[in-house]
């Protein structure tokens, strides 16, 4: 297999295109959006339509197109805010199953505004707010969600001190009868909030899931400019996980979600003593960071222009900088990763991901140890939708090892 498609991509003649929802907000909600909102599917997940619909309608009227504006995020505050007092007012009258349905419904609107990255403290505010509704919507759950402050035991000094995890057990759970654990890598724009049902599958299969999410985005501690700062996460996050002594620690799975797809390949080889698998879910490691895919990457599936988050993410001061220097920094090849052994590794995508190229799953089989893979014909970025129907028979073979 080359090294380098330079233009010979599986996503054929869509590579060169700018896809139409980028033309406008109203061309996003109209050609986009608006269809999985109804069917309240990623990553309107938690959320219902007669909320989003006002929002989008006020966006569209006023021109506001840049997601990445103030703006964008204020327009969803006021649903946020009448939303959320009929959440408070349901709770204060016990009427607590209601309750939690408005908190979820709040959490998803804070959600799309935070969208694509936090870049302002106007969605920092956001960010804040979807976490705070998020966990009154969980507060009731039999299996409880809660949030831990882990010490960062192996940060740098230009590292923050705690990493913030949402770890959900079995409530079973206890150091007499410690369970096998999924360790969830968050993506670009999906956090710590935005994994309901994942969660739900874990513990309905008697699993714990610990989620982190990585480096440059949301509350992640780690230097994004650092390409060894996840090693070091990890590091601290394992630590943790033995201490507690409530996880199978002979029984743990990464699984990494698009931009965390990236780090579900590097643990996998640099803690595969630590991880029974992973699941490297739209995961891109090398051609991904060229400047030939980069250049064009604004122009397809990601709902917005995907390079500026992609440059804070990644801790460069512009996207030329992205371009220029995230290959040869960044590459799970190029610095020598992929050549080490590593656990079982599970490489999922769609053949036409326009975010993260199909051809980065590929050429990790010419590396390293032997992988196992499911790419699904003609399909978006992770394989969606049908995707978790590999995942999760793969994940059970693998915790009853």
């Amino acid at each position: 297999m080359k090294l380098a498609p330079e233009g010979d991509w599986m996503l054929g003649e869509a590579f060169t295109k700018r896809a139409k929802h980028h033309e406008s907000i109203k061309a996003l909600w109209e050609t986009k959006w608006r269809y999985p909102c109804s069917s309240r599917v990623y990553p309107f997940h938690d959320g219902k339509l007669e909320d989003f619909e006002p929002v989008f309608k006020y966006l569209i009227e006023n021109n506001i197109n840049d997601a990445y504006s103030d703006a964008y995020t204020l327009a969803f505050f006021p649903t946020c805010d009448a939303l959320l007092q009929k959440a408070e007012s349901e709770a204060a009258s016990k009427n607590h199953a209601e309750a939690t349905l408005l908190y979820f419904r709040v959490a998803a609107l804070y959600r799309i505004s935070r969208f694509p990255i936090m870049n302002s403290p106007v969605k920092y505010q956001a960010w804040e707010a979807q976490k705070a509704a998020y966990m009154k919507a969980t507060a009731n759950w039999v299996d409880p969600l809660t949030e831990e402050l882990i010490p960062h035991t192996f940060r740098t000094d230009q590292e923050g001190e705690t990493i913030p995890a949402y770890v959900r057990l079995p409530v079973t759970a206890s150091r007499q009868k410690p369970v096998p654990t999924m360790l969830l890598i968050t993506g670009l724009d999906g956090y710590r909030p935005d994994n309901t049902q994942r969660s739900h599958q874990f513990v309905s299969r008697g699993w714990g899931v610990v989620i982190v999410e990585i480096p440059g985005t949301a509350d992640s501690p780690a230097d994004p400019k650092d390409p060894k700062s996840p090693d070091r996460l990890w590091d601290s996050v394992f630590k943790w996980m033995g201490e507690k002594g409530v996880f199978d620690m002979k029984s743990v799975v990464a699984w990494g979600l698009s931009c965390g797809g990236y780090y579900a390949v590097r643990i996998a080889h640099t803690h595969q003593k630590h991880l029974k698998g992973s699941v490297a879910q739209g995961a891109g490691v090398h051609h991904f960071f060229s400047e030939v895919w980069l250049r064009k990457a604004d122009d397809h599936e990601y709902p917005f222009d995907l390079n500026p988050a992609l440059a804070q993410k990644f801790g460069y001061d512009s996207t030329e900088d992205l371009f220029k220097g995230a290959q040869e920094k960044f590459s799970l090849v190029s610095t020598g990763i992929v050549q080490k052994p590593s656990c079982r590794l599970l490489l999922i995508n769609g053949t036409h991901d326009g975010l993260m190229p199909i051809e980065d799953s590929m050429l990790l089989m010419n590396y390293g140890s032997p992988k196992e893979a499911r790419f699904f014909p003609n399909l978006l970025h992770m394989g969606y939708p049908v995707s978790n129907e590999s995942i999760y028979p793969w994940l059970e073979g693998v915790m009853a090892q």
